[in-house]
């Protein structure tokens, strides 16, 4: 099946309100590239559109009706929000689910040290990546620090122009030959992806040495701090400017992202090019779908959780409970809980798990079956199953539920693709759905197709994720199997 361009459908009122979206779309990202500043910037946008935190209405007891729209956050790196239907919440709700993680460099506890007259961070890559792919880029840092006293410091440093940056060196292609004879995962080794941070050692001024103010490493006869004295220098600014001692990076958390702006991609400005797609760009059209969709019959949910690139583990990630603790306090909130009816709730929900495909790469076309595989710039995906090889740890929506979802978006002239995310026996990806189908749900993947997932920059449609967008908003309105 043929699917058409979405380009060619637009006339030029509804390319004006595409250009809009995405340019909110970019500016979304370069404001989020770390969990906890996706979160913060959700909640500025939504507390705006009239959603309130759930933990307070739940202390000063005031109850929920229809139209209300709340929202909990778990941890600072989860979210959660719920606009409250006419019907019953026993009866099931609509549900966009997506992820704000994605493939980073962590830094670790222990990182700061001197090799050759260079200071380094240590890292941990997270996720899925092409080690190779991170090498001479310029790398920001973000995150925060926490002291032993509980102050917290947050850390942004290489967006902005007249901020440093940070990167790491490969070897010069002089004298690459017995580097690429390597394979590609061993070309660049995990404890390789170590961050240049500095390279100018520390001097002390005669006041400085006058008092014997303690820095790292031990003043020789010219007044230079002497053994590992750029690592000294570091730490020196570290002090100055954040007021950080070497011990606080034991409960720090930094990532390591790709330094710069979002950037429209094309002589016709027809992509988006920009570190995190996957998935900020199904966070974000759910979250916008949710905000632009006005009353519904069922309550509509989205939820935008963290840990998806590692399993989606640990407390923020999906295999935890707090949704389902989310969803217990909402319907406590209307005063209509009960264990049976959360589990009903639960059950009778339709959901689309909200994650990115692999768009054709006629570069590779080798790697993928060109009759199902998605195109950039043909609309929204659907993925019926995702997983490895023989469907393995895949969610495998049921015919009947694609019959639904097909009927509500041909009725709103949605444009949607199916497609997998590659040959059978190449390997393959997971996404949240499967964890969903457990209470028993009907969920599908769905999204936007992307080039160069997992790399350092992405690539995808302004066409398709206007369209995800408005797929997103006709599903939360209709969905009812």
């Amino acid at each position: 099946m043929e699917r058409k361009n979405v380009w060619e459908t637009y006339d030029a009122k509804e390319q004006k309100k595409l250009e809009a979206f995405c340019g909110e779309y970019r500016e979304f990202l370069d404001h989020g590239k770390t969990e906890r500043e996706c979160i913060d910037t959700i909640v500025n946008t939504i507390e705006k559109a009239g959603y309130r935190e759930l933990a307070t209405l739940g202390k000063s007891g005031e109850g929920l009706k229809k139209g209300d729209k709340v929202y909990s956050v778990w941890m600072n790196k989860s979210i959660v929000m719920f606009q409250i239907g006419e019907k019953p919440m026993e009866e099931g709700m609509n549900i966009l689910g997506a992820h704000i993680d994605s493939p980073r460099l962590d830094i670790k506890q222990n990182p700061l040290y001197e090799e050759g007259g260079f200071a380094y961070f240590d890292t941990h890559y997270y996720g899925g990546v092409k080690k190779y792919q991170w090498v001479t880029i310029p790398l920001a840092i973000h995150g925060v620090v926490v002291k032993k006293d509980g102050t917290t410091v947050e850390i942004n440093i290489g967006e902005n122009e007249e901020d440093p940056v940070f990167f790491i060196s490969d070897l010069l292609i002089h004298l690459a030959q017995e580097q690429l004879e390597k394979k590609a995962a061993k070309v660049i080794e995990g404890e390789a992806l170590d961050i240049i941070i500095g390279n100018k050692p520390l001097v002390l001024d005669k006041k400085s040495r006058s008092k014997k103010e303690d820095v790292q490493g031990k003043e020789d006869a010219s007044g230079k701090a002497g053994k590992e004295a750029v690592k000294a220098g570091v730490l020196n600014i570290l002090k100055e400017s954040y007021g950080l001692e070497e011990e606080d990076f034991i409960s720090a958390e930094l990532e390591v992202v790709p330094a710069g702006k979002a950037r429209e991609a094309g002589f016709d400005r027809s992509m988006i090019l920009a570190y995190g797609q996957d998935d900020r760009v199904c966070a974000y059209t759910s979250m916008k779908a949710m905000l632009d969709v006005g009353e519904t019959d069922r309550t509509i949910c989205c939820i935008l959780v963290d840990k998806e690139e590692i399993g989606s583990v640990g407390a923020t990630g999906m295999q935890s409970r707090f949704f389902e603790n989310a969803v217990a306090e909402v319907m406590n909130l209307c005063g209509d809980y009960s264990e049976l009816k959360l589990r009903r709730c639960l059950s009778r929900c339709c959901m689309l798990s909200s994650d990115v495909s692999s768009a054709f790469d006629p570069s590779y076309a080798s790697s993928f079956d060109k009759k199902n595989v998605a195109f950039l710039g043909k609309g929204m995906v659907f993925n019926k199953f995702t997983g490895a090889r023989g469907k393995s740890s895949s969610n495998d929506a049921n015919a009947e539920y694609l019959a639904h979802i097909r009927q509500i978006f041909d009725k709103k002239k949605i444009h949607f693709q199916t497609a997998e995310l590659g040959k059978v026996d190449l390997g393959g990806g997971g996404t949240i759905a499967y964890i969903l189908a457990l209470y028993g749900m009907n969920v599908i993947d769905s999204g936007v197709a992307v080039l160069n997932m997992h790399a350092p920059w992405e690539a995808a449609s302004k066409a398709d994720i206007y369209e995800t967008y408005r797929g997103y908003k006709a599903f939360v309105q209709g969905a009812c199997l």
